[in-house]
């Protein structure tokens, strides 16, 4: 990086900003850690949240007509498993953590450790993309200590939806107290099929399909018991007729406050789901199933996704390589069509990362180039031409 620190590992999830005249991308790296406490891993000891922890965002400022780097540099630091997140209405970027490991330590089947980290992981930070270096760590404790993925806020009602990876897992929405103040708490709640408690989304649906649906509230959205139980936010929401997905993974909206959001190995196939919600009242909406992977050779396993700017077009980062579990060797972008036909927009054939998910799909501001991960190597892509004329 500009100071000469080498570039954190395994980005992932990211999002462009204009910030006064710069061009600005705030990304993720993932960096698990092993799952267990490495003294002053932090990519940055400075406003570290924890100093045993690796995960965490860089800020880079490009230039858009060299498509280059200006300058880059650690904007948080002593996160962990810092997976995807999402963009605000108000210039900041929300990164999740996809983990709840902390203080307790666990022991799986085989024997193995994991946790022992000095402060409890499972929430979200926000980073304001103006920040010009680590910003202080405040974890929003609020919004839920689960397994996050991404996020997506609502610009004219400023509620944040959020998404969840884990089998089976939930979908939420966060009611800030204050609009642009998530610090300030608020109320978590996740989403309800009316009528049908515990409507398992997870197989025998077909797309197109719309769901009626309500939300209940999470009353403990901060439980000591995550430390040891990833599903300790999530059990509450059943307990009260939750909605069950399969792993649900990126998010996002458009101008007209729909929401939209994958779940990787949702399907009869397990190839994955595309799923849309629909505000029709403060607690009543649409869940509607746009597509449905019947084949993982068409779509397998869809991950981050983001809207092509002033289009339907919904640009899908396949995270495959589940070549033991039906899935294919191969990792795509995809692009999802408003009629619910699949194109394919780029295929990863760098020699030795095939098998490497896209990650992180972002358009500049403008609409002119598009941002991507190939997370496993280390590569951000800047992919640029005629957008206008672009046709999927």
């Amino acid at each position: 990086m500009s100071n000469g620190s080498p570039t954190p590992a395994a980005p992932d999830g990211m999002w462009t900003f204009k910030v006064r005249n710069e061009l600005r991308i705030v990304r993720n790296h993932e960096i698990v850690n092993g799952s267990i406490p490495k003294p002053n891993s932090a990519i940055s000891q400075v406003n570290a949240y924890d100093p045993d922890a690796g995960g965490g965002t860089t800020t880079l400022v490009i230039d858009p007509k060299s498509k280059t780097i200006v300058r880059d540099f650690v904007s948080l630091s002593g996160t962990l498993i810092n997976c995807a997140g999402g963009p605000t209405p108000w210039g900041s970027w929300i990164s999740c953590e996809e983990t709840t490991l902390g203080p307790s330590i666990r022991t799986n089947s085989r024997g193995i450790k994991s946790g022992g980290f000095s402060k409890p992981h499972g929430y979200c930070f926000e980073v304001p993309a103006s920040a010009n270096g680590p910003v202080p760590p405040v974890p929003l404790k609020a919004m839920g200590r689960f397994t996050h993925e991404a996020i997506s806020v609502d610009r004219k009602s400023g509620i944040v939806y959020l998404t969840e990876d884990y089998n089976p897992c939930g979908f939420y929405r966060f009611l800030p107290k204050k609009n642009k103040r998530l610090v300030n708490g608020g109320i978590l709640q996740t989403l309800a099929v009316v009528g049908k408690d515990e409507f398992d989304t997870r197989s025998g649906q077909k797309a197109p399909s719309t769901f009626e649906t309500r939300w209940v509230t999470i009353d403990d959205p901060d439980p000591a018991s995550a430390d040891m139980d990833p599903m300790a936010v999530s059990k509450q929401g059943r307990a009260k007729g939750a909605a069950l997905f399969n792993r649900l993974e990126g998010c996002c909206n458009d101008g007209d406050g729909r929401i939209y959001f994958t779940s990787t190995s949702g399907g009869d196939a397990k190839g994955g789901q595309i799923w849309m919600y629909e505000a029709v009242s403060h607690d009543r909406g649409r869940l509607t199933l746009l597509f449905e992977s019947p084949d993982r050779n068409l779509l397998d396993m869809p991950d981050n996704i983001c809207l092509m700017p002033r289009s339907d077009l919904l640009f899908i980062c396949e995270d495959s390589d589940y070549v033991g579990e039906g899935g294919t060797a191969d990792n795509y972008i995809r692009i999802l069509t408003p009629d619910g036909k699949l194109a394919d927009f780029a295929h990863n054939i760098i020699p030795g990362s095939e098998r490497i998910e896209f990650a992180g799909a972002t358009f500049s501001p403008d609409g002119k180039i598009l941002f991507v991960n190939i997370m496993g190597a280390g590569w951000t892509f800047a992919i640029w031409g005629d957008w206008g004329r672009f046709r999927a």
